[in-house]
C-alpha cells in the first residue's frame, strides 16, 4: 500500500492525543495549533477515518478514538525509534574532521595551548587549523569554523562574540628591572616601543600611537622602534627582552599569568574597539561537530578575563595546581 504519509502528521497526531490538545501538541512541536490540525485532518482524510472525537467536561479536549488508541502504542515505539536512529546518526555526525581557521598568532597564543583538552574531552573529532589573515571562502574552500578578531561583521558569515578585549603595555621582568622608573606612561619616553603591524590596515587596530594619546601622553616617540608583522612574536619579542609591547590581553594571557610578562601601569584601562568572534556560515551552524566546537569555545573563553583581575585568578589556579591542591 503506498503511504503518502509524513512524519509530522505522525508527530502530530501521536502529541495531539497525548496532550488531547491541538494547542499543547502545537507548543510542544514549535508550530501553531492551525498546523497541527491540517495535519492530523490530513492523516484522517487519508486514512478515511476519524482519529479523535470531542468531550466536552469543562473545557473541550481531543480523546483518540478506538481505532487510534489501538495504533498509538506502536507509532510511539516507531517515532521512538527513529529518534534513537537520528541519535546514532548525530553521534556518528561528531566524529571525523573539523576545519579551523584562525590566525598563526591566535593558533599559537591561545588555541593550540588548550588543544589538548579539546582532543581528550571529543577523541572522535580530528582538528585541521588553517592558520591565515587572508579572507577565505568557507563552503569552497571546507572551512567549518572560524576565529576572527574585527568588528564583528564578514560578508557571508555569522559572528558570534567570543572575547573583548583590553590594551595595555607589558614587558618581561628583566626588562622593568633594568629600566627602572616604568611607573607611568609618560616614562616610556625614550624606551624602546615594539609595534605590531599584523593588522595595522584595519580601523580600530590599536597602535602606540592611538594608545599614548587616550592616555593623554606626549613626547613619546612612535615612529621610531622595533617593528612586527605577528602579534605572537611581538609577544616573544617583550618576553625577551627587546622592549615594550602594546599587549593584547587576550593574546598575553598566559604570558602574564605564567611570569613571563609583566603589566606596565595597570591603573590604566583602554578597551580594543575590536574582539574576537566565532565564525561560520548559517546552514552549518547546528552542525554536531561544529556545534561542539562552539560550545568547547565559548566555554574556554569564561575562563579568560580581560584585565588583572582575570590574570590574578589564573596566576591562582596555577600556584594551586603546583601546589598539588
Amino acid at each position: 500500500m503506498k503511504s503518502p504519509v509524513h512524519l509530522n502528521a505522525l508527530r502530530a497526531f501521536e502529541a495531539s492525543a497525548r496532550h488531547q490538545s491541538f494547542s499543547a501538541a502545537a507548543s510542544e512541536l514549535h508550530v501553531t495549533s492551525a498546523a497541527v490540525g491540517q495535519l492530523v485532518r490530513g492523516l484522517e482524510k487519508w486514512l478515511g477515518t476519524a482519529l479523535f472525537y470531542r468531550a466536552q467536561s469543562g473545557a473541550t479536549r481531543l480523546i483518540p478514538t478506538e481505532v487510534a488508541d489501538r495504533a498509538l502504542p506502536e507509532i510511539r515505539a516507531g517515532l521512538d525509534r527513529l529518534s534513537a536512529g537520528l541519535g546514532r546518526l548525530q553521534e556518528g555526525a561528531t566524529r571525523g574532521l573539523l576545519t579551523v581557521t584562525v590566525s598563526p598568532a591566535f593558533a599559537a597564543k591561545w588555541l593550540l595551548p588548550r588543544i589538548d583538552d579539546f582532543q581528550q574531552t571529543y577523541p572522535d573529532t580530528d582538528l585541521r587549523l588553517d592558520t591565515s589573515l587572508k579572507p577565505l571562502d568557507f563552503a569552497a574552500q571546507g572551512i567549518d569554523i572560524g576565529v576572527r578578531y574585527g568588528a564583528g561583521v564578514w560578508p557571508g558569515l555569522m559572528a558570534e562574540k567570543l572575547f573583548d578585549e583590553q590594551i595595555y603595555p607589558v614587558c618581561s621582568p628583566s626588562f622593568r628591572r633594568k629600566n627602572g622608573g616604568l611607573r607611568k606612561p609618560s616614562s616610556l619616553k625614550g624606551r624602546t616601543l615594539i609595534h605590531d603591524l599584523s593588522m595595522e590596515s584595519n580601523v580600530g587596530f590599536p597602535t602606540w600611537a592611538t594608545w599614548l594619546a587616550e592616555m593623554g601622553v606626549e613626547g613619546v616617540e612612535t615612529s621610531r622602534g622595533l617593528r612586527i608583522n605577528n602579534s605572537a612574536a611581538v609577544l616573544q619579542a617583550a618576553i625577551d627582552g627587546h622592549g615594550v609591547a602594546l599587549g593584547r590581553s587576550v593574546m598575553a594571557h598566559d604570558d602574564l599569568a605564567a611570569g613571563r610578562l609583566v603589566r606596565l601601569f595597570s591603573d590604566t584601562h583602554h578597551p580594543s574597539q575590536l574582539a574576537y568572534y566565532l565564525v561560520y556560515r548559517a546552514e552549518t551552524a547546528e552542525a554536531p561537530r561544529l556545534a561542539t566546537f562552539r560550545a568547547w569555545m565559548r566555554a574556554e573563553s569564561l575562563k579568560v578575563q580581560p584585565g588583572p583581575r582575570g590574570i590574578e585568578e589564573s596566576s591562582k589556579r596555577r600556584v594551586r595546581s603546583r601546589n598539588g591542591n
